[in-house]
């Protein structure tokens, strides 16, 4: 089968939830599409789609037929600038549009017996005065609602558009109508029914409600703002030999950068020379810095604190660190959470179900209620047209995604998606791996018990010999023994024995280190059984050493649990999940861990392929399993768990195997993440009661004539406003 490629647009003239829908359908039906998701938060579009099968041009054109119009992503990034222009060009219009309603409301208040005092000049009253003030708002300012309105009826659809030029116009004719009728003399002025100030304000109205709605939404990406803000814009570069600073996005692989003390690291690389402290904090939250030597690798936008240091740049553009980060975010923030699916489903039939309630209301009242008073039968069906609009419907979602997802990330928890985002509320068994996830997954030397021989000899012996090794364990010796000052010896020969240990031969002395059984299979006369023993109850792994077959001593070896894990696990329980360790260790170095951190259900001595199974029978026995490992080897009980956590700094970033990755390795990040997943779908489900509950009460209070046009206008334009305000109250939860 072809393989599906994945493409990013950004797409401008969405109004409401039914423009996004309309998108959606009609772009899943063509061929070679696979699968569309339309953000109108965003106005962003991500489509799944075979190229063999279809174009991108294909797919624009079909936008644009539609009466929208669409951009690849990378060919039309908006800046900051570009949206800070939009919104002064909408906040000119509600300037002007303002200016010219306001004479209007003036006359209608003057209307009302308890408003007699105010006073209204005679000019204000004339009905061609006001006509001369509401044309320039109803066909100049909402010239571009007709527009929508149009392309969306020539599709055979309607969005808040067409509510709002039905509503608006309605109101515009009807009074132009009156208007005309009193030129001509056959109705007096007194009698004469205006409802120029009805279309005007309504118009205003919904522009005031964009314009905050615009700036609102602008602040739900400020993580990414925040993200892209610690890139470095340039970087000393030495081509040809000679220092020159080049934009970021010339720097290559392999490149030779200059980095100067207090200077922003530019890209991911490797330091060639010099020495420093890195102050990682923006990566791994730790506020201490690392000190860095020529050799290490280091990651592009943290600091150079101290020293000057030469990089070689090892990973440049979007296969840095932090530029895979940024991607995170910004699908996750793109994406759509299932529950969304109850807006669509409503969204698509909303509007034209709206406009059938409209129309039942003017017949009513009409024919029934106000007999032949056109004017209260035309001015209710016009609150309903508006009072409908369904942008806050549209947004419930989609705003709270971003708001929660970007919080997510300023702590260093990195959702894949709004799918996985929704999905870890529901978590209530969290499996963690030992290794690398409880423990700092760097074993270090502990003890050093020899059985006859002095100390320091040894240990030299016994490092000496595992110096051929590159196990962790072998590792953790030898380093153990340089920090003693200890010189190793050359091995004259090595041979690893996988499962048991190792032989080697060291000035002519044969040297086994390894396991009880191994060194039974070689007929080596054990002694210090209880202290090996004492040893792995402590979580300490316990190595056995014979020098030319005679049993010699013990050395032991542990990986150190780190800091946050008990309180981390007692915060999973406090949020009333299950907390089990899985490894493959020993019995009782696992449990040894795990009474350190308070954990008390373990599955020991278990195989990295043996980890999916054991998460499959916990799904059967019906719970839902957050499996959390270093995301390589438990990549099968990663991606079988209902959701896969990674933990891990650098390189780890880009671990595909995961839906949720820990950037900054710290548990606590775990019951963190569960606890942002409850708060933003709880935040949704309230914005989605409020949306509904809003038009599901304000279509009948309109329908009863309860709800003058304008006061309809100005809840409908709040209604967006309040929905994307209480998403912003995510980003400012602490965790």
């Amino acid at each position: 089968m072809e393989e599906s490629q994945q493409i990013n647009l950004d797409i401008s003239g969405m109004t409401c939830a039914a423009c996004s829908a309309r998108i959606e359908k009609s772009l899943s039906r063509l061929p070679g599409i696979s699968k569309v998701t339309v953000n109108l938060a965003l106005e962003t579009a991500r489509v799944e789609y075979i190229p063999k099968l279809i174009a991108v041009e294909a797919m624009m054109d079909k936008i644009t037929q539609l009466g929208y119009q669409a951009f690849l992503k990378e060919d039309h990034k908006i800046t900051v600038k570009q949206r800070e222009q939009e919104i002064k060009r909408q906040k000119n219009k509600l300037i002007f549009s303002s200016l010219l309603s306001l004479p209007l409301v003036w006359a209608m208040v003057g209307h009302f017996s308890f408003t007699a005092f105010i006073g209204v000049p005679e000019l204000f009253m004339n009905p061609w005065f006001q006509w001369i003030l509401a044309t320039p708002v109803q066909v100049v300012i909402g010239k571009q609602f007709y527009i929508g309105a149009y392309k969306a009826v020539r599709n055979k659809s309607a969005n808040m558009d067409v509510l709002i030029v039905l509503g608006t116009s309605a109101a515009y004719l009807y009074s132009l109508y009156g208007t005309l009728q009193w030129s001509f003399g056959s109705m007096e002025l007194h009698a004469v029914e205006l409802y120029y100030e009805t279309s005007a304000i309504l118009i205003t109205l919904i522009l005031l409600g964009k314009v905050l709605e615009t700036r609102a939404k602008g602040r739900t990406s400020e993580a990414i703002k925040t993200l892209m803000s610690l890139q470095a814009k340039t970087a000393l570069v030495i081509r040809n030999e000679q220092e020159i600073i080049l934009p970021i996005e010339q720097v290559l692989v392999g490149d030779i950068i200059i980095v100067k003390p207090g200077e922003k690291i530019p890209v991911d690389g490797r330091i060639v020379e010099g020495f420093s402290s890195i102050d990682e904090s923006m990566l791994t939250g730790e506020s201490i810095p690392v000190e860095k030597i020529s050799g290490d690798s280091v990651v592009g936008a943290t600091i150079n604190k101290n020293g000057r240091l030469r990089i070689q740049a090892t990973q440049v553009g979007e296969e840095t660190v932090l530029a895979q980060i940024i991607k995170v975010v910004e699908d996750a923030q793109g994406s759509k959470a299932p529950i969304q699916r109850i807006a669509d489903r409503i969204s698509a039939v909303f509007v034209p179900i709206v406009i059938g309630i409209a129309v039942v209301t003017f017949l009513v009242w009409f024919f029934w209620l106000s007999p032949h008073l056109f004017a209260r039968s035309l001015e209710n069906a016009i609150a309903v047209l508006v009072i409908a609009c369904p942008c806050a419907l549209g947004l419930a979602t989609p705003t709270s995604i971003m708001a929660g997802s970007g919080r997510a990330a300023e702590y260093g928890i990195l959702f894949k998606g709004g799918e996985h985002l929704e999905a870890t509320q529901l978590i209530n068994v969290v499996l963690l791996d030992k290794t690398g996830t409880l423990t700092h997954g760097k074993p270090i030397l502990t003890d050093v018990l020899p059985s006859s021989m002095e100390r320091t000899e040894f240990l030299r012996l016994a490092s000496s010999a595992e110096q051929g090794s590159e196990h962790p364990l072998a590792a953790a010796i030898v380093a153990g023994a340089k920090a003693e000052g200890i010189h190793l010896h050359e091995l004259d020969s090595f041979e690893a024995l996988p499962g048991f240990g190792i032989l080697a031969k060291v000035e002519n002395k044969e040297i086994w280190i390894g396991t009880r059984h191994l060194m039974l299979s070689k007929g080596i006369e054990l002694k210090d059984l209880q202290v090996m023993l004492a040893l792995e109850e402590s979580g300490k792994t316990a190595m056995l050493v014979a020098i030319d077959h005679e049993f010699a001593g013990i050395l032991a070896v542990a990986d150190t649990v780190k800091s946050s894990s008990h309180e981390a696990v007692k915060r999973l329980e406090e949020l009333g999940i299950k907390v089990m360790m899985i490894t493959g260790d020993n019995s009782r170095t696992a449990k040894a861990i795990a009474n350190q951190v308070g954990i008390e259900e373990v599955l020991a001595e278990i195989l990295p392929e043996g980890k999916a199974a054991e998460v499959k029978k916990l799904q059967a026995l019906g719970y839902k399993v957050a499996m959390v490992g270093d995301g390589i080897n438990d990549a099968p009980a990663l991606a079988l768990a209902d959701i896969g956590i990674a933990l891990g700094t650098g390189a780890d970033v880009a671990m595909a195997a995961a839906d949720i990755t820990l950037i900054r390795g710290d548990l606590n990040s775990i019951p963190d993440a569960i606890t942002m997943s409850r708060k933003t779908m709880d935040n949704i489900k309230q914005n989605l009661f409020w949306a509904l509950a809003f038009n599901t009460l304000g279509i009948p209070i309109a329908a009863f004539g309860l709800l003058a046009p304008w006061v309809a206008g100005t809840a409908m334009a709040l209604s967006s406003v309040s929905v994307v305000l209480n998403s912003l109250r995510l980003q400012r939860i602490k965790l």
